[in-house]
């Protein structure tokens, strides 16, 4: 949850310097209100809360995103609720007006530094132009289901992915097929924003390029802690790095 934050403050920020990004009472907002929703967050932060505390917090967070132009996600944190309100969090959150998007989990690991990556395919270009930039905003549309203008207005323009993030393209011929980044944060990589094509996938290529962006991400800062958040899709790549799961996440959103 605090990689989350930490992470997607940059991130946010990044995208619209005049976003709202807000430190509250069991809640950080980090939301852009922009097309691409992945920038549009809010997340439940205290500690074994009851399930009246996580009842209030599901409705001030449903609060939060109604008054939002743009729909975005309430990431859940299963292990930091207490044992009696997570049994009964999706009932509560059905409550609050939201309704289950799909799954994730947390995962962390001491996996650096890592072999140089290659992959017979593939040829790694970084991202540091507006054409990788569209290429990997592309990418993440095509693999997770959005239009392709909503992947570009989360991502085109910026600064910090072409300077700071060490984010890779995966080339099979020239062409884009996977993608993923790695960024600083309190002491850790955190993997960010993995896609592969879905015409190309379960080919490793998805494996390949995190590796990659490991791989440089240690080399430029020396670390050898990596986390990551997962989607259901991409969980089963990272166990073969060496991530090990850590806390089930799960994604609402508000009901249509």
């Amino acid at each position: 949850m605090e990689q989350l934050a930490v992470v997607w403050r940059a991130m946010v920020l990044d995208r619209d310097t005049d976003a709202d990004v807000r430190d509250l009472p069991g809640i950080a907002v980090r939301w852009a209100d922009c097309r691409f929703a992945f920038w549009n967050c809010v997340t439940l932060t205290d500690v074994d809360a009851d399930p009246a505390l996580v009842q209030e917090r599901l409705g001030q967070a449903a609060d939060i995103m109604r008054a939002k132009r743009h729909p975005g996600f309430l990431w859940l944190f299963e292990d930091l609720l207490g044992d009696e309100a997570r049994a009964g969090v999706r009932t509560a959150a059905e409550e609050a007006g939201l309704e289950y998007a799909f799954p994730g989990t947390g995962m962390a690991g001491d996996i650096l530094p890592l072999p140089e990556p290659s992959h017979p395919d593939l040829t790694f270009v970084r991202v540091t132009t507006e054409e990788h930039v569209r290429a990997y905003a592309d990418l993440n549309s095509r693999a997770y289901g959005f239009p392709l203008e909503d992947g570009r207005d989360g991502l085109l323009g910026s600064a910090l992915w072409k300077h700071q993030v060490h984010a890779y393209l995966g080339l099979r011929d020239g062409v884009p097929v996977a993608c993923a980044g790695t960024v600083e944060a309190e002491g850790r990589l955190f993997v960010v924003l993995v896609a592969t094509s879905p015409d190309w996938q379960r080919r490793g290529y998805g494996e390949a390029v995190t590796r990659k962006a490991l791989y440089e991400g240690s080399r430029a800062t020396g670390l050898t802690r990596a986390t990551l958040h997962a989607t259901e899709a991409g969980a089963p790549v990272y166990p073969r790095i060496g991530f090990r799961p850590n806390s089930p996440i799960h994604f609402y959103a508000l009901k249509q």
